[in-house]
């Protein structure tokens, strides 16, 4: 199931998809991802916390997690301003593309972002030989899901340097602090050492 390549960046829902009840700003709700099909896609989908309740038990969700909804802003309020290719944008761009290449460069782009707070990681997941991180974003809800390739401490330096030619060269903090994840135990091949997840997220 090539889900590293087929994944796009899937938006939470405004309502639950088993009553279509609206949510509202600060509401709980869980957001599951489902494979569905021959070809194995992942269909998100969101529900209130009593739908799920409701039907967890018919459920056989590939990646599960409660979170909060947040509000959109109003249609006349004053977008935010992404700088152009910052690690958000990039990291956005190259998982759209897809192209099996850019996995090692995702992947610290990933650990960027989460140190930032930007993204916030609720799920590991296996498939085949695949170890997948399951990102959501803090403040959009959206779903990203990174593979680990399981990078050696010595090839760490390489990947830092394809990722700062892609971001202009600017992101020495950045780089740095991916570093020192990954110098703690993120990417050293063993998924015993990988960040922890959620009590709320699968196994």
């Amino acid at each position: 199931m090539a889900i590293t390549q087929d994944w796009k960046i899937r938006s939470r829902s405004h309502a639950c998809s088993h009553t279509g009840d609206k949510f509202v700003d600060g509401q709980q709700f869980y957001t599951a991802l489902f494979s569905e099909g021959k070809a194995g896609e992942l269909v998100r989908k969101d529900f209130s916390l009593e739908s799920w309740e409701a039907v967890q038990s018919e459920l056989k969700p590939f990646s599960f997690w409660k979170t909060t909804y947040e509000a959109p802003p109003p249609p006349d309020a004053k977008p935010e301003v992404v700088e152009k290719e910052s690690a958000e944008a990039l990291l956005r761009r190259l998982i759209e593309e897809g192209e099996p290449h850019t996995e090692n460069a995702r992947y610290i782009l990933a650990i960027m972002l989460e140190r930032k707070k930007i993204l916030r990681q609720t799920d590991t997941q296996f498939t085949d030989d695949n170890r997948l991180l399951i990102y959501e974003h803090s403040k959009t809800g959206e779903v990203f899901i990174v593979l680990d390739p399981q990078l050696k401490l010595s090839e760490v330096e390489a990947v830092q340097a394809q990722v700062a030619d892609l971001l202009g060269g600017d992101n020495k903090e950045d780089e740095q602090a991916a570093t020192g994840q990954q110098e703690s135990g993120q990417a050293t091949g063993d998924p015993a050492e990988a960040t922890p997840v959620t009590d709320e997220s699968t196994s």
